[in-house]
Parts: C-alpha cells; structure tokens; sequence
C-alpha cells in the first residue's frame, strides 16, 4: 500500500518559512516566551544532534532551528553535500519533541537570521566555545546572550561518512 507525502508529513506546521518564524517569535515573545535559537546542517542525525537540541530546550522557552540550505551546505562542506534535502533535513529535526520550529536559511552562517528574530539565547554545540561562536557579535548587538550546549563533541556527520558509510577496501 503506497503512503501520501500528506501522510508522512508528521509536523508540517513547524516548519516554517523565513517571514512566519519572525512572526512566530513575536507572538512567543509577547507571550512571555524565551526565545531560543539553535542552527546546524544536521545532514545525518545522530545523538549529537539529540543531544544538542535537548540542551539548548532546557534553556528555557521556545526553541527555533535554523537548518542550512542545501546550497549552504555544499558550500560548508563541499562535494557529496548535503545527504539528504533540507526540506527532509527540516521535517526530522521537526519531528523532535524537543523542537518547536524550523526554518531553513541559505547564508553561510545565522548571522542574518539572528538579526532578524533576536532570540534571548543562541545555543551553540560542544565544539564551540563562548567566545569562539562566529555569530557572537551579531547576539551581542542586541543584548542577547550565547550558551554552549550539549555533550562534548564525540558525534560527527563527517566522520559518520568517512568511518561507517564510505566503501570498505578489501
């Protein structure tokens, strides 16, 4: 029996376009919500990504996450990248309890986005620190402030490729 894109859609209404996540945070915010804001390529989940995203949601608040573009991504990584869409890439991440929207960006870091939404909090992973974080000045033109999350860094998507999915030489 074949299944409808519309069936497997689990959580299409937090994935969110540029404008309606700047909407949405004003709403949260007039409510009294913190804003949080993680991003990454997330081009293969793994527990890495689990687990960053868990930290940043106990921050406190509503947590956003801002998933590269497909273009991003190649020009981050380089051939053979992404994996996977970012619009599967958005559906995955969305699809996490711990996340309350997502919104794909095309530039080469949130910078632009963070300007856009403001978010109290820009939580970044284990393999950054405070001051290493490269939209740290675009967070502190506002007030904002950045926590590093997660566990430390031990998970990778590129060293996922390389060990368990590149081919096996004889």
């Amino acid at each position: 029996m074949a299944i409808a894109n519309a069936d497997i859609q689990m959580n299409p209404g937090k994935i969110v376009g540029r404008e309606g996540i700047c909407r949405l945070a004003e709403q949260w915010r007039a409510a009294g919500e913190r804003i949080v804001l993680a991003n990454g390529n997330f081009d293969l989940l793994h527990v890495g990504h689990v687990r960053y995203l868990r930290g940043a949601k106990e921050l406190g608040g509503k947590l956003i996450v801002a998933v590269n573009s497909d273009e991003s991504v190649l020009a981050l990584k380089g051939e053979g990248r992404p994996i996977m869409p970012a619009e599967e890439r958005a559906e995955i991440i969305a699809a996490l309890a711990d996340v309350d929207a997502v919104v794909i960006f095309s530039e080469l870091d949130v910078r632009a986005l963070i300007r856009e939404l403001r978010p109290d909090i820009q939580a970044k992973g284990t393999d950054y620190t405070e001051d290493s974080v490269p939209e740290r000045d675009a967070v502190a033109e506002y007030g904002g402030r950045v926590a590093i999350v997660g566990d430390a860094k031990e998970h990778s998507t590129s060293e996922l490729i390389r060990t368990r999915l590149a081919p096996r030489r004889a």
